[in-house]
């Protein structure tokens, strides 16, 4: 490893984090699954498919616009079983606390977690609690774990992409990380910018019983939408490029980061979900992600391209054309 210590943007989700799962926790941990490096482990196990994930929220501040750190757990895990094609079924919750907490913050949090997993139709089944001492935990942790079952059927996989090939997100990037970052600094935007916090496998589900040809999925996170494509391309003998024009930004989340400089690329989402499928099906998949409430603002952002192999290219408004690389710092640390 080139860095002696750990940094916040080791948790960034771009290239620090990435150099860190494959120079320590892979070469340590390795074996056939989790070299998949997928956002959920499948399982085979007889004649059943199983999806495994885990993922722990520190998110700061712990209620925000849209959601809070409950929320986020829970439609998190579900979203990433569902990106593999998994039927989202049992969670587990883990709760680390500082001491001092209101116990009506915990409460609040616990009843969003609630919500949203009967909404989706999955069972916290299992769980754990900590308390560590005043000033060691800002409030609250959380970690979920999520188990679900893949289809026979289903398998999808960046081998399976193909030149000519359509990228479609399924609404407007950046919500959830300016939405957290106008909460944490108090910038007071009116009205608030709200985070597209959201449990995605009712659409998933839909699109994928539809029968269009989905080739991958992944849902754009920590680092953002560029960070999601450049994972992609980077298994891929081919390139991407996508059109700016036809990247959906809304008009608050476009604005803020014009003010501070941030590019929506990079910000952070947790209710969107990018979705690789063929040429013929593109349009009728951008039509089934809309006719969900989540994915109304679904568009085709761009194409699987020859060249340049393994890159991101970027056509800007204006006609010219950027390389879109993975996010090296950390640009908004603790929004998940």
């Amino acid at each position: 490893m080139k860095n002696t210590k750990i940094t916040l943007a080791h948790g960034s989700g771009g290239k620090l984090t990435h150099e860190l799962v494959k120079g320590l926790f892979l070469p340590s941990f390795t074996n056939t699954v989790l070299s998949q490096l997928g956002d959920s482990a499948l399982l085979q196990l007889k004649d059943m498919n199983l999806a495994f994930t885990t993922d722990s929220y520190v998110v700061k501040p712990l209620f925000f616009p849209g959601g809070d750190i409950g929320r986020l757990a829970v439609c998190g895990t579900i979203n990433d079983l569902a990106v593999v094609g998994a039927r989202p079924l049992f969670l587990s919750a883990g709760f680390i606390i500082e001491e001092g907490l209101e116990m009506s913050l915990l409460e609040k949090v616990v009843c969003s977690m609630k919500e949203a997993a009967v909404f989706t139709g999955v069972d916290i089944v299992t769980g754990d609690t900590k308390v560590v001492e005043r000033g060691s935990a800002d409030g609250l942790y959380v970690n979920t774990c999520g188990i679900g079952i893949v289809d026979n059927t289903i398998h999808f996989s960046t081998a399976l992409i193909e030149v000519g090939d359509k990228i479609i997100v399924s609404g407007t990037i950046g919500d959830h990380g300016m939405a957290v970052l106008s909460e944490r600094e108090s910038l007071g935007f009116s009205p608030p910018i709200q985070s597209d916090c959201a449990p995605l496998s009712g659409m998933i589900g839909n699109l994928i019983a539809s029968g269009v040809n989905i080739k991958f999925m992944r849902d754009p996170t920590r680092g953002g939408l560029a960070t999601t494509l450049t994972e992609i391309a980077s298994t891929l003998q081919y390139g991407i490029v996508i059109e700016e024009r036809n990247i959906p930004v809304k008009n608050g989340v476009r604005a803020l980061c014009e003010i501070l400089g941030y590019d929506p690329l990079y910000i952070a989402n947790e209710g969107k979900v990018v979705v690789v499928v063929s040429e013929k099906d593109a349009v009728n998949a951008r039509g089934i992600l809309r006719q969900d409430e989540v994915g109304k603002d679904a568009e085709i952002i761009g194409e699987i391209v020859d060249e340049p192999s393994g890159r991101v290219c970027l056509k800007t408004a204006i006609g010219g054309m950027r390389i879109v690389d993975m996010l090296v710092g950390d640009q908004l640390p603790r929004i998940c």
